[in-house]
């Protein structure tokens, strides 16, 4: 039977499964998962402008006495925070005799080279340079016209979010030896949700597709519930869309948690040891509720991002092996899609 689309927020926020489908009985869905349908979507994503910004980790990550070592494209950079608060970026080798920046501690604001001591503040100096950086409350961006090779925009297309002050984020962050587009991929096939991921989907049904031609909002519609436990289940209804090239959003937009997110954002980390591609996945999760009960949840944040976190490790767990599997394939000729 098919599960009935939610609409609104429910008076309950969880759902009974009446009649629930066991995982070897639920309808195949790989002839509506055709390969050039999720193709086409993905080389829409890739022509959508990035203005070259690249997301490089958590807000959280980025701490007051030492940088955080990020590398994107091959390339070596470090994050830190300035005396102010403002975040500064730029190249993780120093420029006096190449020492790792990123082992090098911050005082005061000022990243000071362990090795002979050469201080940056953020500023241009001594042949460092930095690089544009913006921190837009949950992730951390940093520009590389050099990598992306587009024009540049003064900001990174970041996806509308609930407010943050009724809502919980958090952040995971995953590494796979493929490249973005596989990720990306992975993320435009939703009707491998139930069937990959039975202990936290059931009864999915991509109720909508995107046209030949796109826009910002062309995506997937996919109504699904989130297994809690047993037969209870949170059912919702989902658009996929991808903003910018390495981006792939998922918003809530009926039942429990309406515009509540998971933003999947992919980065080119360069090579391996054996010179095949690696790829950062940052996932921001930001979840919100107009329930009183929220309230109570956002009291315990730091509790409920480690199990928000947790679950989307367990999900990318999965999804890098798929995403690494198709990059295996690809790059062997093998490839069916």
């Amino acid at each position: 039977m098919k599960p009935r689309r939610p609409a609104g927020r429910p008076r309950y926020p969880l759902a009974l499964r009446r009649r629930p489908v066991r995982w070897e009985k639920q309808q195949p869905t790989w002839r509506q998962a055709r390969p050039a349908l999720i193709a086409e979507a993905l080389k829409r994503a890739q022509a959508r402008p990035s203005g070259n910004w690249y997301v490089v980790g958590a807000t959280r990550d980025v701490h007051r006495d030492r940088p955080l070592s990020v590398t994107v494209a091959g390339r070596e950079l470090v994050v830190w925070r300035t005396a102010d608060g403002r975040l500064a970026a730029g190249p993780g080798i120093c420029p006096h005799l190449g020492a790792p920046l990123a082992d090098s501690p911050v005082r005061c604001g000022t990243l000071v080279c362990h090795w002979h001591g050469l201080a940056l503040d953020g500023g241009p100096f001594a042949g460092w340079e930095p690089l544009p950086v913006h921190d837009d409350g949950v992730l951390v961006w940093v520009r590389l016209d050099q990598v992306g090779g587009e024009p540049s925009t003064r900001e990174p297309v970041v996806p509308p979010r609930p407010e943050p002050s009724r809502s919980v984020a958090a952040v995971y962050t995953g590494v796979g030896v493929c490249e973005p587009e596989d990720v990306v991929a992975n993320r435009l096939d939703p009707w491998h949700g139930a069937w990959f991921h039975p202990y936290s989907f059931v009864d999915l049904t991509v109720a909508d597709t995107p046209g030949a031609e796109g826009d910002g909002e062309d995506g997937f519609t996919v109504d699904v519930s989130f297994k809690v436990a047993g037969r209870l289940v949170v059912p919702v209804r989902a658009l996929f869309t991808t903003p910018e090239p390495r981006t792939v959003l998922m918003r809530i937009t009926e039942g429990e948690g309406v515009g509540s997110v998971v933003e999947t954002h992919v980065t080119p980390l360069g090579p391996d040891e054996l010179g095949r591609p690696r790829t950062a996945v940052v996932e921001a999760v930001v979840a919100s509720s107009a329930r009183p009960g929220f309230a109570a949840a956002r009291a315990a944040a730091p509790v409920l991002r480690r199990l928000m976190a947790a679950g989307a490790a367990r999900l990318w767990r999965d999804d890098l092996a798929y995403a690494e599997r198709r990059w295996l394939l690809r790059s062997t000729g093998r490839f069916p899609g």
